[in-house]
């Protein structure tokens, strides 16, 4: 009841602030009429990500999407997904609220239970992406981005082992001195934003940069679910007399996140009629993950003629304190040394040319990392007459009381190597016609060895202590070859189309392989073809592409939650995807994007465990789990001389299959609506952010094991923000 009078007083709040609002917009609309048209010139978006060059994305035969300055200003971003929801081929959700991101571009990444996995994530030119494809954001500081640029698919020169595609995340440049502000943000649910940044031009040739954020959460709408960060960045540029640029930055960050249990069908319902998520049954109660991180990265420029040399250098070393299903790990410090030493050079081949190459060499190496029991749980009896046959008793986990170690599970110390060479030639034949043709050859090496002295049984879900320690050794190498051919060719000024054929390999994660060491690394091989536009006051992506892949490592999810990995002999997918930008007037502008997406098994025999036996079932014509048919989004822009901005965006995920035997679809959601509404004067600027405008209850993921058992995890309720933010 009291949770109905105040929707309704929040909704009767918020219909007149946005009739207020828009009453102002057109009364400033209307009084401006001889403000600025839209400029005669087509505009085109720079990216790197691709080819490792700048270039206008009309010229550049793969499917981008840039996002830019001005979007990442209209939103809140507490989460990376606040900038990259709604890009079409691309599934963005938050399961756990906080900097986590569950990730997919073209299907690649579904396998992932957390994190992101068979996609390159890279913060400026450097990977954030493990070698063997685990992604984090627990380290991006989301207030100090400039753009973000995402290249979907096999084929680019950054995305060793990665079939999915590459997203970089660009921060602001050490060399932008006008962009000092101070940024405070409170929302619902505990939410705090805290941001400043200050750069300075010391002399003609050195330049600083300190920015620093917090952010923080108690999402209170359910149990177990606070996130706190802070993170600290100094940056450094230095211009010397020959022309050559030195960039360095050296970061700090502090990120707590805990993980909230997943729901039962019938603890969802009360989610749906409550908004709230409390006392839920889920056996782990208490996951989390926190970390701390430290980060070096160093990169040098200088042009010797007609050559350019871009070599570049980092450090980072993390360490965590993970409780996740079945066991805490403790991680006292994973160090990770990276190089990456790459050239262009500018000739004439077929006319004007550009080769673009270079090495890349990278060691992750962990050091006594453990696993153990939780110390505090409640159990349950379990008859030795019953399920479990002979066993003299049983004492089943029935939930965590606390995220506290107890016994000593296992030890473990790894080194993950990688050594890459890439190379692509862009020729020019004509002023219409741009040909890449280029490839990637990576080498990685898994070095493992674990001690265990137990472990959490999945079938008694009780822990099993061994009798004496069981050492197991892992050292395996994966070699993938990733060529790629495109072209681009100009119709006229506003429309180009190209075409492209790559082919990626994406090797299993370390925990997979310790899982089932005969697995295969993944080949995925795409063909691309598109149209894109760009005019003066609008434009146009269009992309078809079919990908086959073989030996897809697919999760297969077993009875009590327990994700198993295996090979898929082969999976089709094919999509269509559709982007464009359409000004309405001088003030409005009207984004549209749509993917459709036809994911299929064309030969896989799902392993089902039954009774403790694996039983192979022919999945072979089944649609890919999680991955829609349907996935689209219209958003709205106003940005008017007077100061005024408004931002809605409506997305919709459709229906899905929760399961590889496709035994039941999940509705997805239908206009999951975020508002932004701001007001600019001067250096002052006041904006209030909505995210979940209309309140819609709904599940950010459903998955149903190979028993029939479904799980949920809910998204967030309606949640609003108001921020204010000094420049200076």
């Amino acid at each position: 009841m009291h949770l109905n009078k105040y929707n309704s007083i929040f909704k009767s709040s918020l219909t007149s602030s946005l009739l207020i609002f828009s009453n102002s917009l057109f009364a400033a609309d209307s009084q401006s009429g001889d403000a600025d048209p839209v400029s005669d010139e087509a505009i085109d978006t720079i990216s790197v990500t691709a080819s490792r060059i700048a270039r206008g994305t009309k010229e550049v035969p793969a499917a981008i999407n840039v996002i830019d300055s001005k979007r990442i200003d209209a939103e809140q971003m507490q989460n990376i997904k606040d900038a990259i929801r709604g890009t079409p081929g691309v599934l963005i959700e938050s399961k756990n609220g906080g900097y986590d991101s569950r990730l997919i571009i073209r299907g690649a990444g579904q396998k992932a239970n957390y994190g992101v996995r068979e996609i390159m994530v890279i913060r400026d030119g450097v990977p954030m992406t493990d070698p063997d494809s685990f992604s984090r954001f627990d380290f991006i500081d989301t207030q100090d981005i400039e753009r973000i640029e995402i290249t979907k698919g096999p084929g680019s020169l950054y995305g060793s082992g990665s079939s999915g595609g590459t997203i970089q995340i660009i921060s602001k440049s050490v060399f932008d001195v006008d962009g000092n502000r101070v940024k405070l943000g409170i929302g619902e649910d505990g939410q705090e934003n805290l941001h400043f940044r200050y750069s300075k031009e010391l002399n003609d040739s050195n330049s600083v940069l300190l920015t620093g954020s917090h952010r923080a959460a108690d999402n209170n709408w359910r149990d177990w679910n606070n996130f706190d960060t802070q993170q600290l960045s100094l940056k450094h540029g230095l211009m010397l007399d020959s022309g050559a640029t030195l960039e360095t930055e050296l970061s700090y960050s502090q990120a707590d996140l805990q993980l909230p249990g997943s729901l039962t069908e019938a603890e969802f319902e009360t989610y749906r009629n409550t908004g709230e998520q409390h006392n839920t049954s889920s056996q782990w109660q208490h996951s989390g993950r926190y970390s701390t991180i430290w980060f070096f990265n160093t990169r040098y420029e200088q042009e010797f003629g007609d050559l350019v040399f871009k070599p570049r250098f980092y450090f980072n070393s993390w360490d965590h304190y993970h409780p996740v299903t079945g066991a805490i790990n403790d991680n006292p410090g994973t160090n990770v040394f990276g190089t990456d030493l790459e050239f262009a050079y500018s000739h004439n081949l077929l006319g004007d040319s550009t080769l673009v190459g270079g090495v890349t060499a990278r060691l992750d190496k962990t050091d006594g990392s453990k696993k153990y029991q939780y110390a505090d749980v409640d159990t349950v009896f379990v008859d030795p007459d019953g399920p479990f046959g002979p066993s003299p008793f049983v004492n089943q986990i029935v939930r965590t009381l606390s995220d506290r170690k107890g016994a000593l599970l296992s030890t473990e110390d790894s080194a993950n190597t990688l050594f890459g060479l890439f190379l692509q030639e862009t020729v020019r034949p004509t002023d219409r016609l741009t040909i890449d043709a280029g490839f990637r050859f990576d080498r990685m090496n898994f070095d493992i060895e674990e001690i265990a002295y137990g472990e959490y049984d999945w079938g008694t879900k009780s822990y099993d202590t061994f009798g004496a320690p069981v050492t197991t050794k892992t050292d395996t190498s994966f070699d993938l070859f990733s060529p790629k051919l495109g072209a681009t060719y100009a119709l006229n000024k506003t429309y180009s189309v190209y075409g492209m054929v790559a082919q990626s390999g994406q090797v299993p994660s370390e925990s997979e392989i310790q899982s089932n060491s005969n697995l295969d690394a993944a080949t995925a091989t795409n063909v691309e073809i598109g149209l894109k536009a760009r005019a003066k006051d609008w434009n146009l992506d269009l992309s078809l592409y079919r990908t086959t892949v073989t030996d897809e490592i697919v999760s297969v999810l077993q009875p009590g939650n327990q994700s198993e990995f295996q090979n898929a002999g082969e999976t089709l997918k094919k999509g269509f995807e559709l982007s464009g930008n359409v000004a309405l007037g001088r003030h409005f502008w009207l984004g549209a994007n749509y993917a459709y997406s036809d994911y299929r098994y064309q030969d896989f025999n799902e392993l089902v465990r039954i009774m403790g036996v694996l039983t192979p079932f022919d999945r072979s014509g089944n649609q890919t789990p999680f991955v829609p048919n349907h996935q689209y989004s219209l958003s709205l822009d106003y940005d008017h001389p007077s100061g005024f901005k408004a931002r809605i965006q409506a997305d919709t995920w459709g229906s899905y299959y929760m399961d590889n035997a496709n035994t039941e679809k999940y509705d997805g959601y239908d206009f999951l609506t975020s508002l932004m509404l701001g007001y600019e004067a001067g250096p002052h600027k006041v904006s209030l952010n909505v995210d979940n405008l209309f309140d819609k209850r709904f599940a950010t993921e459903v998955k149903k094991d190979t028993s029939g058992t479904k799980t949920y995890s809910a998204g967030s309720p309606r949640t609003a923000m108001l921020n204010y933010t000094y420049s200076f």
